[in-house]
């Protein structure tokens, strides 16, 4: 079979990149930190306040913070420890307080990869972290995870008519505030420094470049797609 000459030249670009990138990895790993000692020299040790700050249940200030948040990222792990991070949004007081120990969580409409699912199956251990807008500290919840089907939790927690199929169930182990540093350094907040979102690439031509397929039509305007308007 014939190739072209841009082709072999295009592959030979790919594969030098690949080399410089493994000669990269290997000198990195060369000096890589394998024992908390290391870590605790370079980077200091946490206060006893620091590392005890976390209560094992909800305080009423820390249920306030949940029921203010309409955004949160939930991060799970399958039975050989590959992670995933998955955002979820609904509107502030979405997230179901059940006691001081269990939160639970309304599934709504995805493209059905259920990443998360799957891996709460295989694995219960969870991590949350609660964001609001324009507020600059977070709350971190770490436990333990199931799926329930229950009707009558699934029922509260309807929108617009429309009831989630399943909810997850957060068993509390941690739950600490996080300090506003990132936020911070990040300007997050600040609209001065929001990117104009022409210019950042789109869902579609991602999906596009990594499956080499051409690239999207956006002649119309960016950011089109049909599921925006199918939110429950």
């Amino acid at each position: 079979m014939a190739t072209s000459v841009g082709g072999i030249k295009e592959d030979f670009r790919f594969m030098t990149a690949t080399a410089v990138a493994e000669d990269l990895v290997a000198k990195l790993r060369a000096h890589r930190l394998q024992t908390l000692n290391e870590l605790y020299a370079r980077n200091g040790e946490p206060s006893d306040a620091i590392v005890n700050k976390h209560t094992s249940h909800l305080t009423p200030l820390l249920e306030e913070f949940i029921r203010a948040s309409p955004f949160f990222l939930v991060a799970t792990a399958d039975a050989e420890g590959a992670c995933d991070v998955s955002p979820k949004g609904d509107p502030p007081g979405s997230v179901k307080i059940l006691d001081r120990r269990t939160i639970a969580i309304p599934d709504r409409p995805g493209n059905r990869r259920i990443d998360g699912h799957r891996n709460v199956i295989a694995n219960p251990h969870i991590g949350l972290i609660f964001i609001i807008p324009n507020v600059d500290e977070t709350l971190r919840i770490n436990g333990r995870a199931f799926l329930t089907a229950d009707s009558e939790l699934l029922a509260s927690m309807a929108i617009d008519g429309k009831t989630p199929k399943l909810a997850i169930v957060v068993e509390i182990d941690e739950a600490y505030m996080h300090c506003a540093r990132a936020f911070l350094r990040s300007g997050m907040w600040e609209p001065d420094t929001w990117p104009d979102p022409a210019t950042v690439p789109t869902l579609r031509a991602i999906m596009c470049e990594q499956k080499d397929l051409p690239p999207p039509d956006e002649s119309q305007g960016k950011r089109q797609e049909e599921y925006r308007s199918i939110l429950y």
